[in-house]
């Protein structure tokens, strides 16, 4: 059985594939900023995508993507802002949430890609 942080750590290296896959650019993973992270922050196209990747090994407290609530969407955004100022980007910006439930029975990932899940107030 995967423990709490190997769970995540594989989960983000599948939402990377995942993205990959999908024709994101991988510009850095685990970006942080005192006590702010963002999981994934890659380019699509012309857009700067902040990603956040939740991984469960089951749903029996909701989806995984529903764990990306109103407070962790405002640290997120914080973080990207500290993200936008220290690399001096202007231009547009994303924010998507990578949903992973992983089975240990089967050792598979069903994944679950949210582009724009969400936008900051």
């Amino acid at each position: 059985m995967l423990d709490h942080l190997q769970k995540g750590k594989n989960g983000e290296e599948v939402a990377a594939g995942l993205l990959k896959q999908r024709g994101y650019r991988i510009i850095c993973q685990n970006w942080r900023y005192k006590n702010l992270e963002i999981d994934i922050v890659a380019q699509e196209g012309d857009i700067l995508v902040f990603v956040e990747v939740k991984t469960r090994s089951h749903h029996a407290y909701g989806m995984p993507y529903e764990a990306v609530d109103n407070v962790k969407q405002a640290k997120l955004t914080r973080a990207a802002n500290h993200y936008i100022a220290t690399h001096r980007y202007g231009g547009e910006i994303r924010f998507d949430v990578v949903s992973i439930l992983y089975s240990s029975k089967n050792k598979t990932y069903d994944t679950r890609l949210i582009k724009d899940a969400f936008w900051p107030d």
